[in-house]
């Protein structure tokens, strides 16, 4: 019988200035989430972090027609790399990343570091996820009134979201909605297949929240005690979910969160 882990969330406070953000030790069992506005920054952020990013990164930014994307791009790289060196103790510049066949970003150095990491970026904010040796994948979106909830619920949702949808009064479909949207969209990342998993193949819940959010998995029923899906608190305005893995094999999941300080 697999033993529960008990898994310390530390939650960040949102912050203009990642680059002095400073990490505290990350330890075995927890998971460290920062948050970081892409609207309020000083002006020295952006060359600054320029310094500190790979040829190949450079490049990418330098495709980016609007220089709102292309700053956005070069802060949300940088300051993950600001964050990747201080848990690993490499200058910045030094790491290397590799990617899965979907596109998920590993360390290849230094090489084999084992520290699971993840980032989502909407308007305005970006939100980093990091734990050791575990498959770990964030979302955050900013909920928009445009987007037809309804028909993207019928394309992508379960049968059991959709009906639980459907079940909501109309003003509050859309919160759920994006809730549920991000909770999907963390899983993915995390399991490291994007997109082309099928999203009707698992179930969470559209509850307000959340901290096991996972509800099923599809085809194994088991694989959905492995993981945890929760909400992450960001600020107003915005809508956050985290997938963490929890053991191996099959065991029940616990989590305590705690308060992480606000980096300066």
């Amino acid at each position: 019988m697999a033993v529960a882990v008990e898994l310390n969330f530390v939650f960040h406070e949102s912050a203009a200035l990642l680059s002095r953000a400073q990490a505290t030790a990350l330890r075995e069992r927890a998971v460290h989430v920062w948050q970081g506005r892409l609207d309020d920054y000083p002006q020295a952020e952006v060359p600054r972090l320029e310094k500190v990013l790979s040829d190949d990164e450079e490049q990418r930014a330098a495709r980016f027609h609007f220089e709102k994307n292309r700053n956005e791009f070069i802060l949300s790289r940088g300051w993950l790399r600001v964050l990747l060196g201080q848990y690993l103790g490499v200058p910045p510049a030094e790491l290397v990343f590799t990617y899965s066949a979907h596109g998920k970003p590993g360390i290849g150095v230094p090489a084999m570091a084992p520290l699971g990491f993840n980032v989502s970026h909407t308007d305005g904010m970006v939100v980093f996820a990091f734990a050791w040796k575990r498959k770990i994948g964030i979302d955050i979106e900013k909920p928009r009134e445009d987007v037809d909830v309804e028909e993207l619920a019928e394309r992508f949702f379960s049968s059991a979201e959709k009906q639980a949808l459907h079940m909501l009064p109309p003003e509050i479909r859309r919160g759920a909605f994006f809730r549920g949207w991000t909770r999907k969209e963390a899983y993915i990342k995390a399991i490291g297949e994007g997109l082309s998993h099928p999203l009707h193949q698992f179930d969470v819940s559209l509850a307000p929240e959340e901290t096991h959010a996972l509800l099923g998995t599809r085809p194994d029923a088991k694989e959905a005690s492995r993981w945890t899906v929760r909400d992450v608190p960001v600020e107003p305005g915005y809508v956050s979910a985290l997938a963490v893995e929890i053991n191996p094999t099959p065991g029940v999941p616990k989590a305590v969160q705690s308060s992480g300080a606000s980096p300066r």
